[in-house]
């Protein structure tokens, strides 16, 4: 199954495996990473799961891709 996060690149936390300490270390820089995301994110709690994550990814794309801080990255976990 493959999931993907978004963090920073000064984050020394993992977002999937670390998500309180991540979160907290993301805010504490002003961030608010989570947050932005979910401006970004183009979602509906009609979508399917899939369609949900499909929606989830493109949007961090869309974040990596414009990327106006310069720290954003993308983390892609196949299992």
């Amino acid at each position: 199954m493959r999931r993907v996060y978004i963090t920073t690149s000064d984050n020394p936390f993992d977002p999937e495996k670390q998500f309180d300490q991540w979160k907290t270390f993301d805010e504490l820089q002003g961030y608010n990473t989570c947050s932005y995301l979910a401006r970004v994110v183009r979602s509906s709690p009609d979508l399917s799961p899939l369609d949900q994550a499909i929606a989830l990814e493109t949007a961090i794309d869309e974040i990596v891709q414009y990327n106006v801080l310069g720290i954003y990255k993308k983390v892609v976990v196949d299992d």
